[in-house]
């Protein structure tokens, strides 16, 4: 028989979740395949960049002691298309036809834009500039990065930018933290697998799908997944397996107080239980414990329930085992549509939000129900409706999380 549990506040199972330390692994990967993972390490310029002075405009660059005076004609030397060089000095009144991106020559001080040029009637080889712009139109040698300089600081999440980036300066491979191994556990006798055909009293598994998704979208990767009956050796077998190769084991149903929530009752004789009982509706029974040095979150079997346990205790938890903050964004907002319904817990609603004057506000979408799933698709944010024997009022404030992928 289980012992009575002792329910903790939604932030003091947050909290529990936060002090855990974890090791970590890093990995040491091509650029084309580091989008979106976390830098271990920085990176460091391997050059000067750029590494060559170059011009900013399509026109002709003249040296600084002929730049005075202006109009006045030049002798055009020759033409520097982008990825060409001009190999000599110019001399006195000599200049190049220069591209965008284009080196200029070693003693070039100044491009005058294309625009700014008028041709010589009858002299193809001679051009005449009328006008010398305040700037030099020339990009130095290291003006962006010097040797040696931070490119991108670690613990930065990689993206196209950062690929580019890296690209352009010819390195080939980071430093990245390995993504977390997850394992899923669906359980439930009642429970089919996609695809099975229907039997009465059954259900299919859509926890499983689900969590598959929100894990993938929370950067873990999914190494081990299974549906299992009400059996708890099985269960026992199954933690165990995954235990020694996963960073974190998530679970759905089980974890109530029935004679089959096997979940509790592992929980309950595990190597360290954080919490069994949340003074929050849906999911109060959303459990975390540690097995065999393993965080395990154990979340409802209801799908309402289970969406909403993963955004506010598994993603952050997941997040930090890939060394990242949460993406779970916490607000407050207003309450734009009536809730009349008490509770004896914080309820937490699944919702839509929109922004007015720099505000938030925030409405239910669908059911309230924790076994809905017509919802989740939806929801773009969570919002808190505080215990109480009143209704709350209309436009109160409500603490409410922003869902990451649905902004």
């Amino acid at each position: 028989m289980l012992d009575r549990r002792k329910p903790i506040s939604i932030a003091e199972a947050q909290a529990k979740l936060a002090e855990l330390t974890f090791s970590y692994k890093t990995e040491t990967l091509p650029i084309a395949w580091a989008n979106h993972r976390v830098l271990a390490q920085a990176v460091l310029a391997p050059d000067e960049f750029p590494n060559f002075r170059r011009s900013g405009y399509d026109g002709y660059a003249i040296r600084a002691e002929d730049d005075h005076d202006l109009p006045q004609t030049f002798k055009v030397m020759g033409e520097v298309q982008a990825g060409a060089v001009y190999n000599r000095p110019l001399g006195y009144h000599e200049t190049v036809r220069i591209m965008t991106g284009a080196a200029v020559p070693s003693n070039a001080g100044k491009v005058i834009m294309l625009e700014q040029s008028r041709p010589v009637e009858g002299h193809p080889d001679e051009i005449n500039l009328v006008i010398s712009p305040d700037v030099n139109n020339i990009t130095e040698i290291g003006v962006e990065f010097h040797q040696g300089d931070t490119l991108i600081p670690e613990n930065t999440v990689l993206n196209p930018g950062h690929i580019s980036l890296l690209t352009a300066l010819n390195v080939q491979e980071v430093v990245v933290y390995q993504r977390p191994q997850v394992g899923i556990i669906t359980t439930g006798t009642e429970v089919l697998a996609p695809g099975a055909p229907a039997e009465p009293g059954k259900i299919y598994n859509s926890n499983g799908a689900l969590l598959q998704g929100l894990v993938q979208e929370a950067g873990g990767r999914i190494i081990a997944q299974t549906q299992i009956e009400d059996d708890y050796d099985l269960l026992l077998e199954n933690l165990k397996t995954m235990a020694k190769d996963c960073d974190l084991i998530l679970t759905t149903g089980g974890v109530s107080v029935g004679d089959f929530d096997f979940l509790a009752i592992a929980a309950k004789s595990s190597q360290k239980l954080l919490f069994n009982k949340l003074k929050m509706r849906p999911g109060s029974v959303t459990t975390g414990f540690i097995f065999e040095d393993t965080p395990i979150m154990a979340l409802s079997g209801n799908p309402g329930a289970c969406f909403t346990g993963f955004y506010l205790f598994a993603e952050p938890l997941l997040r930090k085992l890939g060394h990242e903050a949460s993406r779970v964004q916490a607000v407050t907002a207003t309450l734009a549509k009536p809730y009349d319904k008490t509770n004896g817990y914080d309820r937490i609603l699944r919702g839509t939000y929109y922004q007015k004057d720099d505000h938030y506000f925030v409405e239910l979408v669908g059911s309230d129900q924790s076994g809905a799933l017509g919802n989740l698709g939806s929801s773009t944010c969570l919002f808190k409706i505080p215990s109480s024997n009143k209704p709350i009022p209309l436009h109160s404030e409500v603490s409410t999380w922003l869902l990451p992928y649905k902004w």
